[in-house]
């Protein structure tokens, strides 16, 4: 399977779209973002695609925000990092400002850990985990986003032009 992994798109519908036509492309089965979302208006370009998500420091969820993802099918985070397993591999998904999130890259039992924040890109390993940051979609240059094939273990980077 192939996971799209996005971060901090601060509400830039205009970048998501491009970043799904990508996606679309390739043939992603699942998408993640790591926070910073932004408004209703980015979380409705995830109507009917299988959507994971984690909330940043900078979003802002009203009641009226979770109404309007429990209309469109998507389920909020209940706690973070959300704990997601896609073909036999488990991810821990970040945004990256988290209390105690440098302390779970060193503990946290997963495959990888997704996360955002910094809008830089980032591939390490730490022991056994993976640890990924596909780049943000606001307040970078280049904005980018990130695909890893689940079975291969292949991450690769893909630039969206403004």
């Amino acid at each position: 399977m192939l996971l799209g992994i996005m971060s901090d798109s601060h509400g830039r519908v205009r970048a998501v779209r491009r970043a799904l036509e990508i996606f679309d492309g390739l043939g992603v089965g699942h998408i993640v973002h790591c926070g910073d979302v932004g408004d209703e208006d980015v979380f409705a370009e995830f109507v009917n695609r299988p959507f994971t998500f984690v909330w940043g420091n900078t979003d802002s969820p009203s009641q009226g925000t979770f109404a309007f993802l429990r209309s469109i099918g998507i389920g909020p985070p209940e706690s973070v990092p959300v704990i997601l397993e896609l073909d036999g591999k488990k991810f821990a998904i970040f945004h990256g400002h988290e209390r105690g999130f440098e302390v779970a890259i060193d503990s946290i039992p997963v495959d990888y850990i997704l996360h955002g924040h910094t809008h830089v890109r980032r591939d390490e390993r730490i022991n056994k985990c993976r640890i990924i940051n596909p780049g943000a979609l606001h307040r970078a240059r280049p904005k980018t986003i990130a695909t890893l094939d689940i079975d291969s273990d292949l991450l690769a980077f893909q630039i969206i032009e403004d």
